[in-house]
């Protein structure tokens, strides 16, 4: 690896990230894509695993953001809790920003902290106007910091909150009004949440407000059982994506057209090849989708 390679990138620009399907980028894979140059649209990190100075991670992903495009998603932000965002987080997160210069940066829409304690799972939180006030108020922060627009990802859920007063789709809609952040549609989340929750998934996309997506997540997910023997899904990004949520994602993309894809794989990590062949996979849905958007617009004309 040069020495250029593993110097900060803080003079490159924002490579806009194509509507391709991207990959989330794992060690276990580093040497893989900077040996075969695999033609994937683009590679999405967490933030967190790149908040250190320096390292083996920076130099690979140096490396690696020289030739693709990079999307930065943040796991550890909290920004549903019912405390301050941490300062020295949003710095971390700010400066990694500058350093990669990713074309989307998301968050969720959840919370993982509670005083001085970090959970390590990303927990929902009621749907009130409190919680719009407080999740618009933080959003604002991080955008003002960072100094961009952020996507915020609709979360997977198992219970609903009695408190709630207002539906989930209703608020991420909220949210974005007050704050012109975008939104991350993760259709797995969708299937998951739908079915847990007992919601029908067709409608919820029918009702979601594509016009602030800027970025979709594809998963597999774990089927389970509640108590009472009903079906429970797990968000569990360890299998890929599974034939309902792909037809799900097909709809999505009926409404919304062509949109940047993510595949999550992050339990069981499988070889590249694997990986790969799941990209190709969803890849093969997207790119119906813009030949029929294009047939569509040259019937227009």
């Amino acid at each position: 690896m040069s020495q250029q390679s593993t110097m900060p990138l803080q003079s490159t620009k924002p490579d806009a990230i194509p509507a391709r399907v991207g990959v989330g980028l794992k060690p276990e894979h580093y040497d893989a894509i900077l040996t075969e140059r695999p033609d994937v649209g683009w590679f999405e990190v967490h933030a967190e695993n790149y908040m250190g100075a320096g390292g083996p991670p920076h130099r690979y992903l140096t490396a690696i953001r020289e030739q693709y495009p990079l999307s930065l998603h943040g796991v550890g932000l909290s920004i549903g809790a019912a405390r301050p965002l941490d300062r020295d987080h949003l710095k971390r997160l700010k400066a990694l920003n500058e350093r990669y210069q990713p074309g989307l940066f998301s968050e969720h829409l959840a919370w993982s902290t509670h005083d001085s304690v970090f959970f390590s799972d990303l927990l929902p939180l009621p749907y009130d106007e409190e919680s719009v006030r407080r999740v618009a108020d933080h959003v604002d922060e991080v955008q003002d910091t960072v100094g961009r627009r952020m996507l915020l990802e609709n979360p997977s859920t198992y219970v609903a909150f009695a408190e709630s007063t207002i539906g989930e789709i209703e608020f991420l809609t909220e949210v974005a009004t007050r704050t012109g952040c975008g939104l991350l549609l993760d259709v797995n989340n969708v299937h998951v949440s739908c079915t847990n929750q007992r919601w029908n998934a067709i409608d919820y996309l029918d009702r979601f407000p594509m016009q602030h997506v800027g970025e979709i997540h594809m998963a597999g997910y774990a089927p389970s059982k509640d108590d009472h023997g009903d079906p429970l899904l797990i968000d569990a990004h360890d299998r890929p994506a599974d034939p309902v949520v792909v037809e799900l994602y097909d709809h999505a993309l009926s409404r919304c057209g062509p949109i940047p894809t993510l595949v999550e794989w992050d339990n069981d990590v499988p070889d590249w090849p694997t990986l790969f062949a799941e990209a190709r996979r969803v890849e093969s849905v997207l790119t119906r989708a813009r030949r029929d958007e294009d047939a569509e617009l040259a019937v227009a004309v």
